[in-house]
């Protein structure tokens, strides 16, 4: 009877040990942000894993799934994870992981470490927080400190910062990835939207990457096309972006505009926008 009771305790310590339990006390800062999530983090096996979104959107990382094998990348890394298994390929190169990645409740969980670390960010746990600073985000050798963004409204602007450098260098990058070539200044553009007419271009955003002192390191203006929704095949192009330092006009993509958008629109839902001013009425 004895050896059956000890049987059954060992079976229940084994389950125990090696079921994923709630990290509830546990807060994840990236940059200095407490980052929430609709699912807690969890512990497993002495790690601590995270919905895959969380780690991926605030370290600017991007993500594409095949099947059941989700791909990372950021600049020139890039992560090959997949589900129940603890292999993992780094720029071809397989290692083994801790922990296997795993599905729960339509979230794909991942350890939180491994995926940080190997982005170039550094990891830190103290009394319940996980603090995670990501690698600074450095243009032509200065460091960046925020991105401004300005945009209008019919009546009215905002004017943000976005912050955190997983964000930032991720806006950049679609930036450089998405000019085309040089193209002449169109003959008529303009800030305004009243102003604003079929065949002219309007001022859509300025984006102004700050240094630790808040001047601009680098600045690009996009403009998008005002025409005609019956005009399925406009002659001019759609976007294009301005550098005032140079001063010059460049075609570019839309989905990169679309793309800026997104990226802005998680850094808002995850906490790294502060609006400076806001005078839209």
């Amino acid at each position: 009877m004895k050896k059956v009771f000890s049987g059954i305790f060992l079976a229940l310590i084994l389950i125990i040990t090696s079921s994923p339990t709630y990290a509830a006390d546990i807060q994840i800062k990236v940059d200095g942000v407490t980052i929430t999530s609709d699912v807690k983090p969890e512990n497993k096996n002495n790690r601590t894993m995270v919905p895959l979104r969380v780690i991926s959107e605030n370290l600017g990382a991007t993500v594409n799934w095949s099947d059941s094998q989700v791909t990372l990348t950021k600049n020139d890394m890039k992560v090959i994870l997949k589900l129940n298994s603890n292999k993992v390929m780094k720029n071809g190169k397989e290692e083994l992981l801790d922990v296997k990645p795993y599905m729960k409740n339509n979230r794909t969980f991942v350890p939180m470490r491994f995926i940080a670390e190997t982005f170039g960010s550094n990891v830190q746990y103290k009394n319940g927080i996980v603090t995670i600073d990501t690698k600074p985000f450095v243009i032509d050798g200065v460091k960046v400190k925020a991105l401004q963004h300005e945009y209008h409204m019919t009546m009215g602007g905002v004017v943000q910062q976005i912050k955190g450098n997983g964000y930032n260098e991720a806006i950049y990058d679609i930036f450089i990835k998405n000019k085309g070539s040089k193209v002449e200044p169109p003959t008529d553009y303009t800030w305004s939207f009243h102003n604003a007419s079929i065949g002219s271009y309007y001022k859509g955003g300025q984006f102004d990457f700050l240094d630790q002192e808040g001047n601009s390191i680098a600045r690009f203006d996009i403009y998008t096309l005002v025409h005609s929704f019956e005009e399925t095949s406009p002659k001019s192009p759609l976007v294009l972006i301005h550098e005032p330092t140079e001063d010059q006009w460049y075609l570019f993509n839309e989905s990169g505009s679309l793309a800026i958008d997104q990226f802005i629109y998680k850094a808002r839902e995850n906490g790294f926008v502060t609006v400076i001013s806001n005078t839209v009425v």
